[in-house]
């Protein structure tokens, strides 16, 4: 693995420094930025959370029966990890659009897809009704919900570090950050009112289509939202020098000794990510791999883990996940803003280490099955989580040159998403029938968040890094 430039280089990511740093946005059109932001991450992550709650739920007897609940629910489990396999597409997919055409403009045809993926879920037919046909559907919608996503993340906490204020690069990154809770926190909201208005048996017969028919408002909100904030002033500034540069180099062609000019947009950024940063692309993926498994493991697999294998009432789960989703987005900016402060590795680091520590005991209130104890553990969990997740968002960006930034800062987090997030219900399924036993979640988890804290001493601390190159 190549070394990585300290922090004090001149050139902090192997890119030459901008010739004059784009202006900075105003703080309103900063905030503006930034909470249009985290409108599309929520809504995104609404639609996210809202199919692996089904998927835990009623899905796989809806779209897989087999007679046996264990191998259903694993089927359904294994749609929710292949969205995750579509995401590095959509990296690939919206990378492109994102450091070659603008932000914004992948930032709202991702919200687009994944609401139409949302909502066809809603109106697929069963098993019953359509036979093989319906489960093929099912897959087929997920892969498109995940490709949406592999662009999603990168382009909204990108869009709002890259109009932030001058030191304050973390705290506007961070707002996006909130969406993944926020969602999970307004699919619970839609959820369990159904929930109890139809009864499990009248959810099970067709009341889950509902969370995902009322995606149609929140997409129509988010589209509109999104396509009235302005492009990154970082994106803009750095395609304009490089036409600047592209038309000096055509009036020079003579000239014996050209002066040297920024180096152009890649028409192919994954593949000049990989070429020219191959070691902080693998050191920010497992920077962020310890933060996805203690996220998905407490969303999605222990609100079916908890009912089915423990006998824990559905609400009790749904509720302690909840108000630890609360407490964490409490705490994600004022995080955020000691990052800025402190740096960012000083606060990932000692959210690393204190998951690490909490992982076991965290999924070991499980046994008790005392909704108070459950809840304290999961609060204690996700608040340790928002140390590390909060600041990964301006983080990882701070890894990669502007002009693969989109691409990089999404490779990074969503392949760990990827690996860590997207397999670990199926993961941890496969684990508990083999030793039935919530410690085997916290020991699988705490080996990923140690493996998270090792990545993050290896990697530079960002804070002072130029943004405008």
């Amino acid at each position: 693995m190549p070394e990585l430039p300290s922090r004090t280089a001149p050139e902090t990511v192997g890119h030459r420094p901008a010739a004059s740093p784009p202006p900075p946005a105003g703080r309103s059109e900063a905030s503006r930025v930034a909470v249009a932001s985290l409108i599309g991450t929520t809504i995104e992550y609404y639609d996210f959370a809202v199919y692996g709650t089904a998927a835990a739920l009623v899905l796989g007897p809806a779209f897989f029966p087999s007679g046996n609940a264990t191998l259903s629910s694993l089927a359904a489990f294994l749609t929710f990890a292949a969205a995750f396999l579509a995401r590095p597409l959509g990296v690939l997919l919206f990378g492109t659009i994102g450091d070659r055409l603008g932000r914004r403009q992948a930032l709202v045809i991702s919200l687009l897809l994944m609401g139409v993926a949302t909502v066809g879920v809603g109106l697929l037919p069963t098993y019953e009704t359509a036979g093989l046909l319906a489960p093929v559907l099912l897959v087929t919608l997920r892969l498109l919900q995940g490709v949406s996503m592999g662009g999603e993340w990168g382009g909204a906490v990108l869009l709002a570090a890259e109009h932030a204020p001058p030191g304050r690069r973390a705290l506007y990154a961070s707002i996006p950050q909130a969406g993944p809770s926020l969602g999970f926190l307004l699919s619970t909201a839609v959820i369990l009112p159904t929930l109890e208005f139809a009864g499990r048996d009248g959810f099970r017969d067709g009341a889950w289509r509902i969370p995902f028919l009322l995606s149609t408002v929140l997409v129509v909100i988010g589209l509109w939202v999104r396509a009235t904030v302005s492009e990154s002033p970082v994106f803009t500034s750095a395609a304009r020098r490089t036409t600047q540069a592209q038309i000096q180099a055509q009036a020079q062609a003579q000239a014996p000794a050209p002066a040297p000019a920024p180096a152009p947009v890649s028409r192919f950024p994954l593949g000049a990510l990989v070429k020219e940063y191959p070691g902080r692309l693998l050191l920010g993926i497992g920077a962020a791999i310890g933060g996805s498994a203690v996220y998905y493991l407490t969303i999605v697999y222990s609100i079916s883990y908890g009912p089915k294998s423990l006998g824990i009432p559905q609400n009790t789960m749904l509720t302690a996940a909840s108000i630890g989703a609360a407490a964490g987005i409490a705490i994600t900016l004022p995080v955020a803003a000691l990052a800025d402060r402190i740096g960012r590795r000083p606060v990932m680091l000692t959210g690393a280490v204190g998951c690490v520590v909490w992982a076991v005991p965290m999924y070991a209130s499980l046994s008790s099955r005392n909704a108070v104890v459950i809840t304290g553990a999961y609060t204690v969990g996700l608040m340790l989580l928002a140390l590390m997740f909060s600041p990964v968002a301006a983080f990882l960006p701070e890894l990669f040159p502007a002009r693969l930034r989109y691409t990089g800062a999404s490779a990074a987090f969503i392949l760990a998403n990827t690996l860590s997030g997207g397999f670990a219900p199926s993961i941890a399924t496969w684990l508990n029938s083999r030793w039935d036993s919530p410690l085997v979640l916290g020991f699988y988890t705490g080996g990923l968040c140690l493996l998270s804290l090792l990545c993050l001493l290896a990697l530079p601390e960002t804070r002072d890094h130029e943004f405008d190159t």
